[in-house]
């Protein structure tokens, strides 16, 4: 089983990088039309998978328990999910 300082800081790690994809995300959504860009999605999927792998990794290393994970995951889809709705409601207004 990892100490508390390890498992705080896988938990800070996985943060850290759900913030680096949202980031990652609200760049493109300044350049690019996501509501109806493939390439969007694609990113999206790809982050997600990693990010999900990521996480699955760290539940059986014992680093972040299930729900946590589960959490973890769950709130990066909660607010990419923001994104994407945001951006497609912008799109609706323009026409």
């Amino acid at each position: 089983m990892a100490d508390l300082s390890e498992r705080q800081n896988a938990l800070k790690t996985l943060e850290d990088d759900a913030e680096n994809i949202i980031r990652l995300v609200g760049k493109q959504q300044v350049s690019l039309c996501l509501s109806q860009c493939p390439a969007f999605e694609e990113v999206v999927d790809t982050q997600m998978f990693g990010y999900s792998k990521e996480v699955t990794f760290a539940i059986r290393t014992s680093m972040v328990d299930p729900k946590t994970g589960h959490n973890l995951v769950r709130d990066l889809e909660k607010r990419l999910n923001e994104i994407y709705n945001e951006s497609f409601e912008k799109q609706r207004q323009k026409k």
